[in-house]
C-alpha cells in the first residue's frame, strides 16, 4: 500500500505522550533500570568473552532500519562452486549476560523489547544491546557464526555453528539495498543477497509455505505530532528475512535431531478460516479463482495496491495459534508430533534476535552444544521447559502494546469527526451477535468496532458513520450509515 501519512494535530502531542506514559504505567512496564542491572551490564561490557576462533576476515554486513544500534545479525555471502555459502553472525548475548545474574533476571522480567511511538523499552541495557554486544561496523565482537552451504537451487547441504570473533564491515538499510539492486550498482554481496533470497523464496513456495508481504502499520513522530503510515515491504525486506528464516530452520533441524530444543510452532488453519478469507477477497475485488491454492494467490498480490494490502492484513488471522514448544527427550518430553510452522511449511526456531527476544539466547546455546557434540549448559536445560509459557506471555504483552498504540493514534486521527461517513469493509462479525462486528475503512487506514440494528454482511462493503472517537479510552466506534 502506498505510504499514507495520517497526521495528528501537533498541539495534541503532549496529551498523546501522557496517554502513552499512562499506558505503560497501566501495563506495569519497567521504567529505567535497577542500579544493580546497570552496574552488572557495565562490568560485563568492559570484559567481553572473546572466542578463540578468529573470523574477522569475513566481509560481513548488516541490514537494518536507519538509525538502529541494536544490531543482532550480520551476514557474509559468497559463491561455492555452483552453489553458495552463507555466513550468518548473531550477537553473542551470553558473552555478556551471566545466568542467574541481575541482567538475566531483568531480561526474564521484560521478555522482549517493546516499541512505543515515543520510545522503546529494551530487553537489555543499552550498554550491552546498543554497544558492546551489537554488531556495529568496525568493532570486534563475539558472535555465534553460522555456516550454511547451499546448492545451486538454494537447498541446504550443510549447517554448522560455533563461537567466533567477527568484525562487521558495513551497516546498510533496506532502502539502500533495494535501490542499489534496482539501479544495477549493487556489489557482489548484495547481488548474492537478491539471488539467494529469491531462491529461498522459491523453495518456500515449493514447500507450500507463505511469507505474507504485509504492509506495516507504523505510528511515527511527525511535525511535532504523530502519524499513522503504511509501509509496503520491499523485495529486499523479503531477501533479508529469508536468510534469517534459513538460519531458524537449520536451528530447528539441529534440535529435532538431538531431541532437545525450543521451537516456534503454528498449526494449520481450519478450512472455515479460508472460506472466510474467500468472502473478504470477493468484497475487496481480489480475484481468487476456485482452483487457485492460497499460497499461489498470496504470491500474485501486490501490497502496494490498497485492496490487496487490506486482504493481506486479513490473512494474518491464519497465523493465530503460533506458540513455543520445548522438548527434552532425555527428561521424557518428546518433540511435538507435528513440529512444523504452517506458514513456513517446515520446523522453525527463533534464534536470530537475541538482543531483542529472550528465548533466542537459549536456542543459541542449544545449537552450539549440539553442533559441538557437548552437553547443553545446565542453566539452559533447567529452565527450558518453563520457557514456552513465559515467552507466550511476552508475545501477548507485545501485541497488547502494539494494538493500544495504534488504537490511541486512530482515535486521535478521528477525534472531532463524529458523524462523518466512510467507505468500509466488514472484516469480522460476532457469531453470537451478528449485528456487531469489525470494519476496516478504505481511507483512512483505521479498523474499528461497528454495531447496527441488523446483521452485518461479512466481507461486503458498506457506508459507516463514526459514532465515537475517544483518545482517552483509545476507542473508535462506527454504525452503518
Amino acid at each position: 500500500m502506498p505510504r499514507q501519512q495520517l497526521r495528528i494535530r501537533a498541539a495534541d502531542t503532549a496529551r498523546i505522550n501522557r496517554e502513552l506514559a499512562g499506558l505503560r504505567e497501566g501495563l506495569q512496564l519497567p521504567d529505567g533500570w535497577p542500579p544493580e542491572v546497570t552496574a552488572e551490564a557495565e562490568r560485563a561490557a568492559g570484559v567481553p568473552r572473546l572466542p578463540e576462533l578468529d573470523a574477522t576476515d569475513l566481509e560481513l554486513f548488516t541490514v537494518d532500519p536507519p538509525g538502529s544500534r541494536d544490531l543482532d545479525q550480520a551476514m557474509g555471502l559468497s559463491r561455492r562452486g555452483s552453489g553458495y555459502r552463507v555466513h550468518y553472525a548473531i550477537a553473542d548475548v551470553p558473552a555478556f549476560v551471566r545466568p542467574g545474574g541481575a541482567v538475566d533476571a531483568e531480561a526474564h522480567r521484560r521478555m522482549q523489547t517493546l516499541y512505543f511511538p515515543d520510545l522503546r523499552i529494551p530487553l537489555h541495557p543499552a550498554r550491552i544491546s546498543e554497544d558492546a554486544a551489537s554488531l556495529l561496523p568496525g568493532e570486534l565482537r563475539p558472535a555465534l557464526l553460522w555456516q550454511l552451504d547451499l546448492d545451486a537451487d538454494g537447498v541446504v547441504l550443510l549447517a554448522d555453528v560455533r563461537r567466533a570473533r567477527v568484525r562487521s564491515r558495513r551497516r546498510l538499510d533496506y532502502q539502500g539495498v533495494q535501490e542499489a539492486v534496482d539501479r544495477g550498482t549493487a556489489d557482489e554481496q548484495l547481488r548474492l543477497l537478491a539471488e539467494i533470497g529469491r531462491l529461498r523464496e522459491q523453495r518456500e513456495a515449493d514447500r507450500g509455505g507463505v511469507s505474507l508481504p504485509i504492509p506495516e502499520q507504523e505510528v511515527e513522530p511527525a511535525d511535532g505530532g504523530y502519524r499513522l503510515a503504511y509501509r509496503a515491504p520491499r523485495p529486499a525486506d523479503g531477501w533479508n528475512a529469508q536468510i534469517s528464516l534459513l538460519t531458524g530452520m537449520a536451528a530447528a533441524d539441529l534440535m529435532l535431531d538431538a531431541g532437545i530444543g525450543l521451537l516456534r510452532t503454528l498449526p494449520a488453519a481450519p478450512e472455515s478460516a479460508y472460506q472466510r478469507l474467500r468472502r473478504t477477497a470477493k468484497a475487496l475485488d481480489v480475484d481468487w479463482p476456485p482452483d487457485t491454492p492460497y499460497p499461489v494467490l498470496i504470491r500474485s498480490l501486490d501490497p502496494a495496491r490498497a485492496e490487496h494490502a487490506a486482504f493481506l492484513k486479513e490473512c494474518t488471522g491464519l497465523l493465530r495459534g503460533a506458540g513455543y514448544h520445548a522438548f527434552d527427550a532425555a527428561r521424557g518430553i518428546a518433540p511435538p508430533a507435528d513440529p512444523g510452522h504452517a506458514a513456513l511449511a517446515a520446523p522453525y526456531a527463533h534464534c536470530t534476535a537475541p538482543l531483542r527476544r529472550l528465548g533466542d539466547r537459549y536456542v543459541q546455546e542449544l545449537c552450539l552444544a549440539i553442533a559441538g557434540g557437548t552437553e547443553p549448559p545446565a542453566w539452559v536445560r533447567d529452565q527450558l521447559l518453563e520457557l514456552p509459557a513465559l515467552l507466550e506471555s511476552g508475545d501477548r504483552r507485545a501485541r497488547e502494546v502494539e494494538r493500544a498504540c495504534v488504537d490511541l493514534v486512530e482515535a486521535e486521527l478521528l477525534r472531532g469527526r463524529e458523524g462523518e461517513r466512510f467507505d468500509a469493509v466488514v472484516i469480522d462479525v460476532d457469531e453470537r451477535h451478528p449485528a456487531k462486528g469489525t470494519v476496516q475503512l478504505r481511507e483512512p487506514a483505521v479498523v474499528g468496532r461497528c454495531e447496527g440494528p441488523d446483521a452485518l454482511p461479512l466481507g461486503e462493503r458498506l457506508k459507516v458513520r463514526l459514532t465515537l472517537a475517544d483518545p482517552v479510552a483509545r476507542t473508535v466506534r462506527f454504525a452503518p450509515a
